[in-house]
């Protein structure tokens, strides 16, 4: 398995506020995370890094404690997900200039031929199977509810003035229920893990169109794109192979 990931400030914010994490080969656990943080002066990026560094620890440190069956993984991943939630949430009243900071979370662990998923906010997992780009996650936004309950369409969705407005993230409550699923993850697939700093920039066939033209340049080539679109947020991309 081969991972690659890029993460680029784009061309207008001051600061990038996006937090990934990648397994080496060589580690036991291929465990493979993206945050994007929001809130104030710094933050977003406190708390997109506290995301991505408390989820880990507590995934790999209670792994060997726990049976290996589905719903097990899928527990442990569900309760990484909620430490980290507190963790943030906790920093954030301890330090006034962090209030109010909060963070969208992505995990996948892959484990041999499927992949474990967590997901809170509008980062995205998509998989790519043969000619099949598919997403394997659902945005908590308030455009995503409108198109879930029929009331705009999902082009409509696309350029929607309030697109970008969550209606679940990590560190804005003491709790928070994420999304956990597994899906298969067999040979020649590839995943995609990324920050709404892509998607908002390309559609997915122009993403799919990317990683099928190199995938293991597809990160770069991902965010350059992005960029040349208008580079409006922070762009973070990890491509699974």
């Amino acid at each position: 398995m081969r991972a690659f990931g890029k993460s680029d400030i784009g061309r207008v914010r001051e600061m990038n506020q996006d937090s990934f994490f990648i397994s080496s080969p060589e580690d036991k656990l291929q465990l493979f995370i993206v945050a994007d943080g929001m809130g104030g002066y710094k933050g977003g990026e406190v708390a997109s890094k506290l995301a991505v560094e408390t989820s880990k620890s507590y995934i790999i440190n209670n792994f060997d404690t726990i049976e290996h069956d589905k719903e097990s993984i899928l527990k442990l991943i569900r309760s990484a997900i909620e430490y980290a939630n507190l963790a943030i949430f906790e920093k954030s009243k301890q330090v006034p200039e962090l209030e109010n900071m909060g963070t969208t979370i992505d995990i996948c662990l892959v484990i041999s031929n499927k992949v474990f998923i967590g997901h809170v906010g509008d980062s995205r997992v998509y998989r790519k199977r043969k000619e099949f780009f598919r997403k394997l996650t659902t945005d908590h936004s308030y455009v995503q509810k409108l198109v879930s309950d029929g009331t705009i369409t999902k082009e409509e969705a696309y350029n929607h003035p309030k697109k970008n407005m969550l209606i679940k993230a990590l560190g804005c409550s003491p709790f928070v229920e994420p999304d956990v699923t597994v899906k298969g993850f067999l040979k020649d697939d590839i995943l995609l893990m990324c920050s709404d700093g892509l998607t908002n920039m390309l559609r997915d066939e122009e993403i799919v169109n990317i990683i099928n033209q190199n995938p293991i340049e597809a990160c770069n080539r991902l965010v350059s794109k992005a960029n040349e679109n208008g580079g409006l947020d922070n762009i973070t991309a990890v491509i699974i192979l």
